[in-house]
């Protein structure tokens, strides 16, 4: 993981965080809330992810030395830095689960402490929840449309940075089976998963060859990538070859990759061609730029993929750059505070508040979380909270 430490923010937390302890509110409670003001991907929720990862953050959230000389540079009061060098998040979170349905307006986590360490960990806050939430939601809806088929992340390559790292394990959160991010898998305890390149066949002096030479070295966990060539006329007759040499000697080919060409079509035919030579255990795993829209595609064309690996889309949350979650303070010193705005959504709800998921006299869900003030023992009317008059 990451080393985050305590500068890991905006310059303008720490500048708000010298202001309240020069004026002597170090010690004022606070409460702030996390939430967000829209779905990812035009869609109905969203899923929630990255609060372990969260948590062992502001467990260890410090200020070394390197961290307060670079303060120090900047000209941050001395009695700041040397509150900053014995700093400690202290606060309380509220939390739903981890993987749990999260919408709009809601406030998804509630954050209590004195003013100060409730200011400092904004920044990493929405960094952590924001991204992994996006993540996680875009490899639900894969696994919706992928319905029982095996999902694999292999989107470390196309990730921006770091962000690789962190988009493995919230693939697995959203539903995805394994990654083949070795130190993401490692790290999170995720299932490893992986094939082979173009690479490794041209660098053999023929495809066959190099099947046989993977094969003799992954007798157990052999997948073969054959459209390096031609799928239909080299790869598929050549991983054919090589599973029955593989069966001689007690062993089984896993399956076979397919990264270009029209999947659907490539599919059906190799799975002919496979079952024809009687490797009806042999799965089919396809890659190349999938997402929800192609993986829907291919299910709806019977293609007899048994394995989806997904990277780009997966990984950089396409199209959608960013989950839009903000944390907007609710109380100050025991008293709720309100943010105005002309535009109706940017206004916040004030106070402590709790969350009811809202469900019919069926016991369906009615596709929205009601909120309400810490102390309300039932809610009787939902208002939506931009749009007047409306209410159920």
């Amino acid at each position: 993981m990451f080393d985050f430490t305590a500068t890991y923010t905006d310059q303008y937390e720490l500048a708000m965080g010298q202001a309240y302890l020069l004026a002597g509110r170090k010690d004022q409670s606070a409460v702030f809330d996390y939430f967000f003001r829209k779905n990812p991907f035009k869609g109905g929720y969203t899923i929630f992810a990255g609060l372990p990862d969260l948590l062992t953050v502001l467990e260890n959230f410090r200020f070394d030395k390197e961290d307060l000389d670079f303060l120090k540079a900047q000209s941050f009061h001395p009695d700041y830095l040397t509150y900053l060098e014995n700093f400690r998040f202290t606060g309380t979170i509220y939390s739903p689960p981890e993987g749990d349905l999260v919408f709009p307006t809601s406030p998804v986590l509630r954050v209590e402490g004195n003013l100060i360490e409730t200011q400092l960990i904004e920044t990493v806050l929405l960094n952590i929840l924001n991204f992994q939430s996006l993540i996680a939601t875009k490899a639900s809806r894969m696994r919706l449309v992928a319905k029982d088929g095996v999902l694999i992340d292999f989107g470390l390559r196309r990730a921006q940075g770091l962000g690789g790292y962190y988009a493995s394990r919230a693939a697995v959160i959203g539903g995805f089976d394994a990654t083949s991010n070795v130190r993401a898998a490692r790290d999170y305890n995720l299932r490893v998963s992986g094939t082979m390149a173009h690479s490794y066949v041209q660098s053999h002096e023929s495809e066959l060859e190099a099947f046989r030479s993977f094969a003799a070295a992954r007798p157990e966990d052999c997948v073969l990538l054959v459209d390096t060539y031609n799928t239909l006329k080299s790869g598929l007759p050549n991983a054919i070859t090589v599973a029955k040499e593989m069966e001689k000697k007690g062993h089984r080919l896993k399956g076979i990759r397919l990264d270009s060409g029209d999947l659907a079509y490539l599919a059906h035919k190799s799975r002919t061609m496979l079952d024809e030579a009687g490797l009806h255990f042999v799965k089919i795993a396809a890659s190349n730029q999938l997402d929800e829209y192609v993986i829907r595609s291919l299910m709806a064309q019977g293609a007899p993929i048994d394995v989806f690996g997904v990277g780009t889309s997966l990984v950089t949350g396409q199209p959608d750059a960013a989950l839009d979650g903000v944390y907007k303070l609710a109380q100050a010193d025991h008293r709720p505070v309100i943010k105005l705005s002309e535009n109706v959504s940017k206004i916040t709800l004030p106070d402590k508040k709790q969350v009811w998921r809202a469900i019919d006299d069926r016991s369906l869900f009615l596709g929205a979380d009601a909120v309400g003030l810490e102390n309300e023992k039932h809610i009787a009317v939902i208002h939506h909270p931009f749009i007047p008059h409306q209410s159920f």
